[in-house]
C-alpha cells in the first residue's frame, strides 16, 4: 500500500536533485513504497548535504565519520540547512515515523519520533532525549526494523535492545535491528559483546571466534548459582538458537537443564554448564573444531590403508560420491570400483552424495531436479547401495533466503516428486546451510540434514539455529593417517539419524538397463502390436484398452520401471512383460469383478460398476495394470520385506481389512501397482510361500537370467497349471521384444 508521507519523500528527493542526476541516481519511482533504492537516495543526498564528493549507497566510515566530526549530533542547533533536515524528516517516514511536514523544520514531531526510534533501538539510556547521534543516523538510513516483524520474538528484542543499549559507545559496534529475529548482523554483535566484556579494547575486538576469543571463554565456564552479565550473554545465546529459555541474568537449575538437552542434542558432553564446547556451538556453526566426529566425507577413494586409519581414528560414517562427470577433475571423487566392498570389509558404513555442479543459483530448477534425482538414483543403484540409503543433495553455495524460496525448494520439490515417480527407492537428505537445509525439511522435501557448518560466513548460518533433523555437522577439514593411510576428509560430528549403510549389492558383471530413448518408439510399437495381432491377443471384444494404449501407459512409467530393474538387478523387460500382457488382458470382466470388491467392502456398487452385468461380492480380484490382486501384493512384498528388500509392514493375507487397504493401491494407484511387479517376480522366484500352489525355489531375477529361467518366472507370475504354461510360452517372444529395444538402449 502506497504511503502518501514516502511519497512525498520521493518527490522531495527527485525535485530538489534533478530527478537523481545530482546524486548519481536514477529517478525514483513515486509508489510510495520504502525500499533500498529510497534509502540509498536519501544515503546520497546526505553525503551531498555535508559536502562529501564520492557519493555512495553506502552509509560508511567515510559518512559517520564526516556526521560526527561536523555536527557532533544533529538537532534544532546542528541541523545545517533545511534540506538537510528535509532528509531526515524523509528517513523517518521511511522508518515508519512521523518526520513533520517534511518542511526543514526539526520541530516537536520530528524530537517525538527521535525519542521513540532511540527507545525502540534500545540506546535511550545512552541517548536520551530527541538529538540524533551519528550513530542512530546511520541506523536510520538502512532497512532495519526496530519494532518486531513479521511474528518477531518480544525476547529477541529485548536482547537486541539490550546489546545496543550496553555496546553502542565502543567504535565498532553499530546499532543493529530489533525485529525480534536473529540474524548476521545480530551473531556478529553477540561475538563483539564477548569480546568486549573479555576486556579487548577497540580495534582489538573485531567480531571474529578467533584465539583470544575462545581462550576467554575458556575461563567463564557457567553453572548453577552464576549470575551476571556472563549469564546474560549466555541465555541470550541461547535464546538466538532457538531454545526455550528465558533472557536473565541468573543461572537458574531450570536453565541448566534446557543447557542439558541442548548438549544432548548437539552431541556434546551432558553436564548442563555453559562450558567452552557449549559456548562454542552457540556463537558459530561449527562450534569447537577440535570436536573428534564419527562422520567424514571426501572426495577420495577409501582403500584399505585409508580405511584403516579412519577406523583407527574413530570414523565410523564415511560419505562419498555418487557421480563425478569430470574425467579429470578430482578423479577419486566418485564411489570407485571395490571401494564400498572395502568400506564394508573394515566395518565401516558409507552414506551417498550427490552433487556435480551446485554452487550458484542458476543451477538450480525444476528440470535439474529432475535430473539429478534420476541419476543419483541410478548411481545409487549401479553402485550397489540398498534400497532405503539416504542420499544427500547438495546446495554448497551461500544461498540467501530468496533464493531458497525462488529456486532451491522448487529444485527439491522436483527431486521428491521424481524419487516417489521411481517408486521411492531411496530417501532423500540435503546438504548446505543451515537455513536452507531447515526451510527444505520443512517443505518434506528431506528427511535429514547434512549440515555444512564449516562455512561459517554464510549468511545461511549465521544467525539460524541448527536443524533439528541434522544427522551429519561438518566442523573442519583434516587430515588423518599417514603413509598409504593419508587421507584429507571434513570432519563431521553424527547425531544418529543417519547411520549409512553397511553392506552393498556387488558391482554388476553387466550393464544395468537405463531410461528407454523414445526413438525407438514407433519400432517398439509395431513390433509388441505385430506380434499381439499374430496371436490374436487379446482378441474379441470386452476389453477396455487397445494394445497402443496399454503400451504408452507401461512406458509412461519407464523411470519407475527402469528404478525398480536396476535395485533388484532385474531385465526391466521382465517387468515390462507381465505388465503389458495384463494390461491388454483387462476386460470389462474385471471391470465388473473390481466392483465386486468394492460391494463386499462397503456394500455399496460404485458409480463406475452400476451398468455393468454380473456384479457380486468378491472380497479380491486381479486389478490395476498389472492385475494385481490385495493377496498377492501382500504375499509379495511380505516377502520382499522379510528379504530386506523393501521397507513396511507386514500384513496378514487372510484379513479383509489387510487386503482391502492392499486391492485399494493396487487399484487406484499405478505407480503402485507397477512397482508391485518386481516383488511378484522375486516371491515366485523364492517359490511363491503361502500361496495355494507353493512351488520349487529357483534364483531370483538376474542379469544373466537363463530362457529357462525367465520362462518359469513368467508362468508363475501367470498362475499354475496347464493355462499359465501356454502363456507363458506366448509371453516369451514378447519378452525378446522389450529386451531387443532395452540391450539396444543400454548399450549391449
Amino acid at each position: 500500500m502506497a504511503d502518501e508521507m514516502v511519497i512525498r519523500a520521493q518527490r522531495f528527493i527527485n525535485t530538489t536533485y534533478g530527478n537523481g542526476a545530482t546524486l548519481g541516481i536514477a529517478k525514483l519511482e513515486e509508489n510510495g513504497q520504502t525500499g533500498w533504492t529510497v534509502m540509498y537516495a536519501l544515503t546520497r543526498a546526505l553525503q551531498y548535504e555535508m559536502g562529501i564528493s564520492a557519493l555512495s549507497n553506502n552509509f560508511g566510515p567515510g559518512t559517520l565519520s564526516a556526521l560526527q566530526s561536523k555536527y557532533g549530533k544533529l538537532d534544532e542547533t546542528t541541523i545545517p540547512s533545511a534540506n538537510f533536515c528535509r532528509i531526515i524528516q524523509s528517513a523517518l517516514y521511511c522508518k515508519g515515523y512521523d518526520g513533520g511536514d517534511i518542511d526543514g523544520t526539526y520541530n516537536s514531531r520530528v524530537k517525538a519520533a527521535v525519542v521513540k526510534l532511540n527507545q525502540n533501538m534500545g540506546v535511550d539510556g545512552t541517548y536520551p532525549g530527541s538529538s540524533l547521534w551519528p550513530k542512530v543516523v546511520k541506523g536510520l538510513f538502512n532497512m532495519d526494523a526496530y519494532v518486531t516483524v513479521n511474528d518477531g520474538s518480544e525476547t529477541i528484542r529485548s536482547i537486541q535492545q539490550w546489546l545496543n543499549g550496553r555496546y553502542v559507545l565502543r567504535s565498532d559496534f553499530y546499532v543493529i535491528p530489533c525485529d525480534g529475529h536473529h540474524s548476521r548482523d545480530v551473531a556478529k554483535s553477540m561475538l563483539f559483546a564477548i569480546q568486549y566484556e573479555l576486556g579487548m579494547a577497540d580495534g582489538v575486538a573485531n567480531g571474529v571466534f578467533g584465539p583470544g576469543t575462545q581462550s576467554g571463554l575458556k575461563s567463564h565456564t557457567l553453572s548453577t548459582g552464576s549470575s551476571g552479565v556472563w549469564v546474560q550473554l549466555f541465555t541470550a545465546a541461547m535464546v538466538l538458537n532457538k531454545r526455550p529459555v528465558s533472557f536473565t541474568s541468573s543461572f537458574t537449575s531450570s536453565l541448566a537443564d534446557s543447557v542439558s538437552v541442548f548438549q544432548a542434542f548437539m552431541k556434546l558432553a551432558v553436564n548442563g554448564q555453559a562450558d567452552f564446547r557449549t559456548w562454542s556451538c552457540l556463537l558459530v556453526s561449527y562450534g569447537d573444531q577440535t570436536r573428534q566426529g564419527e562422520a567424514c566425507d571426501g572426495v577420495t577413494k577409501i582403500t584399505p590403508g585409508r580405511a584403516q586409519a579412519l577406523k583407527d581414528a574413530g570414523y565410523i560414517y564415511i560419505g562419498r560420491y555418487l557421480y563425478n562427470p569430470s574425467t579429470t577433475d578430482l578423479p577419486e571423487k566418485e564411489i570407485q570400483p571395490g571401494e564400498l566392498a572395502t568400506i564394508e570389509q573394515y566395518g565401516l558404513r558409507c552414506y551417498p552424495i550427490y552433487q556435480t555442479w551446485a554452487r550458484s543459483v542458476d543451477y538450480y530448477s525444476p528440470a535439474q531436479g529432475v535430473t539429478d534425482c534420476m541419476n543419483a538414483a541410478f548411481k545409487a543403484e549401479e553402485h550397489g547401495f540398498k534400497p532405503g540409503s539416504r542420499i544427500y543433495f547438495a546446495v554448497d553455495y551461500d544461498a540467501v533466503d530468496e533464493e531458497v524460496t525462488s529456486h532451491i525448494l522448487p529444485y527439491f520439490r522436483s527431486i521428491k516428486e521424481e524419487m516417489d515417480q521411481l517408486g521411492s527407492p531411496y530417501k532423500i537428505g540435503v546438504y548446505g546451510p543451515r537455513n536452507a537445509c531447515a526451510r527444505i525439511s520443512a517443505e518434506g522435501y528431506a528427511g535429514t540434514s547434512f549440515v555444512s557448518d564449516m562455512s561459517s560466513g554464510f549468511s545461511g548460518n549465521l544467525g539460524y539455529a541448527m536443524p533439528e533433523n541434522w544427522a551429519f555437522d561438518q566442523i573442519v577439514t583434516k587430515v588423518v593417517g599417514s603413509g598409504d593411510g593419508r587421507i584429507e576428509i571434513d570432519n563431521n560430528i553424527a547425531s544418529g539419524r543417519d547411520t549409512g549403510q553397511g553392506s552393498f549389492y556387488p558391482a554388476p558383471a553387466q550393464k544395468l538397463d537405463i531410461g528407454f530413448d523414445l526413438d525407438y518408439w514407433a519400432g517398439l510399437l509395431q513390433e509388441a502390436d505385430d506380434y499381439m495381432e499374430s496371436i490374436g491377443r487379446p482378441g474379441g471384444t470386452g476389453y477396455v484398452y487397445t494394445r497402443q494404449e496399454c503400451l504408452e501407459t507401461i512406458m509412461n512409467y519407464d523411470a519407475a520401471i527402469t528404478s525398480a530393474a536396476r535395485r533388484y538387478r532385474m531385465r526391466k523387460a521382465l517387468i515390462q512383460t507381465s505388465a503389458f500382457w495384463e494390461f491388454c488382458h483387462y476386460s470389462y470382466k474385471d471391470i465388473a469383478e473390481d466392483a465386486g470388491v468394492v460391494l463386499y467392502h462397503t456394500g455399496v456398487i460404485p458409480d463406475w460398476g452400476k451398468d455393468l452385468p454380473g456384479v457380486t461380492r468378491l472380497v479380491d480380484s486381479s486389478t490395476g495394470i498389472a492385475k494385481v490382486s490385495g493377496r498377492t501384493a501382500i504375499l509379495s512384498r511380505n516377502n520382499s520385506i522379510r528379504s530386506g528388500l523393501l521397507e513396511g509392514d507386514i500384513l496378514d493375507s487372510a484379513s479383509d481389512d489387510d487386503r482391502w487397504t492392499m486391492w485399494q493401491k493396487s487399484n487406484q494407484d499405478n505407480l503402485f501397482n507397477l512397482s508391485t511387479v518386481p516383488h511378484l517376480h522375486i516371491w515366485g522366484a523364492d517359490g511363491k510361500q503361502g500361496d495355494i500352489h507353493e512351488e520349487t525355489p529357483q534364483r531370483r531375477p538376474a542379469l544373466d537370467y537363463t530362457d529357462t529361467e525367465t520362462f518359469e518366472i513368467l508362468r508363475r507370475y501367470q498362475g499354475f497349471g496347464d493355462q499359465a504354461v501356454a502363456d507363458a510360452q506366448l509371453r516369451m517372444p514378447l519378452y525378446a521384444i522389450f529386451e531387443k529395444y532395452n540391450s539396444i538402449v543400454r548399450g549391449s
